[in-house]
């Protein structure tokens, strides 16, 4: 048997495997969701204060809803933080990672979940505003916010990054989503480029989602397109915030530590690399 690497910790050592041992306990950790007021920031939140995390819980302008998933979190025995802040301005991006630094004194786990379309318009009539502010929010908020976690993140030794990316990146941005999609292919490239750099104290990884039923489709799918996705998919479903979030908290978790530079479908077999 191969010793083990020097000064590996043992979470991410196979050869200290514990019988017994729950890799998914998250208990003494900190969190980090963006977008965490609806959808699957929400979901993800409450799957990570579940397994044992302090979650900052972050939102731009959906205050209300941030309180309420703070809440919930509370109800349930957990620990969080509300932490506003626009990402598409650079001094909220850092300062939002600053503020829960200071009440929690670590970061663990950084689930970069927040974006938005902004507003859907085809490429050649896409007005140079709305491209910028959807890379801003997107892909340079994203970065900044990524940026000023690395460091507490590689302190802790066990640091884990996940990347909420969109199968706009596999469409091509369909329905005038070209500026979103092309932010998040960027967001794709910039997780692989941050799980080599970043590694080994921190994995970094990414999940693609298909159709999940969530209020940002309630803003901007139709019902009826809803509906066919329901029939273009093969398990005949589309998806639930709840099924992402399991997911990514599983890929925070010492049950992952030998995934890095991942990127995970969860689409139903609707679209298959």
């Amino acid at each position: 048997m191969n010793p083990p690497a020097a000064g590996a910790p043992e979470s991410e050592n196979p050869n200290t495997a514990r019988s017994g041992r729950n890799d998914g306990d998250l208990s003494g950790r900190v969190a980090l969701v963006t977008g965490a007021g609806t959808g699957i920031g929400r979901a993800t939140a409450l799957a990570l204060a579940e397994a044992g995390a302090m979650v900052g819980v972050h939102y731009c302008r959906s205050e209300d809803a941030a309180a309420r998933t703070l809440a919930t979190i509370q109800q349930q025995g957990g620990s969080g933080v509300l932490l506003q802040g626009d990402l598409s301005i650079a001094a909220d991006c850092r300062r939002i990672v600053d503020e829960l630094a200071a009440q929690a004194k670590r970061l663990d786990i950084l689930v970069n979940n927040a974006g938005s379309p902004i507003r859907k318009v085809r490429l050649e009539d896409c007005p140079l505003e709305v491209w910028q502010q959807s890379l801003a929010t997107n892909l340079t908020g994203t970065f900044l916010v990524t940026q000023r976690a690395i460091p507490l993140l590689r302190a802790c030794g066990r640091g884990a990054i996940v990347n909420n990316l969109s199968l706009s990146v596999q469409t091509g941005g369909a329905g005038g989503a070209g500026a979103y999609a092309a932010a998040k292919g960027g967001l794709q490239v910039m997780t692989r480029t941050l799980a080599r750099e970043l590694a080994p104290e921190v994995r970094v990884n990414a999940i693609m989602p298909g159709v999940i039923e969530t209020p940002h489709h309630d803003q901007f799918t139709s019902p009826e397109r809803m509906a066919e996705y329901r029939t273009e998919t093969p398990l005949g479903r589309n998806g639930q915030a709840g099924e992402v979030a399991a997911v990514i908290r599983f890929l925070v978790s010492d049950a992952a530590r030998f995934v890095n530079g991942a990127l995970l479908d969860i689409n139903g077999g609707r679209f298959l690399r």
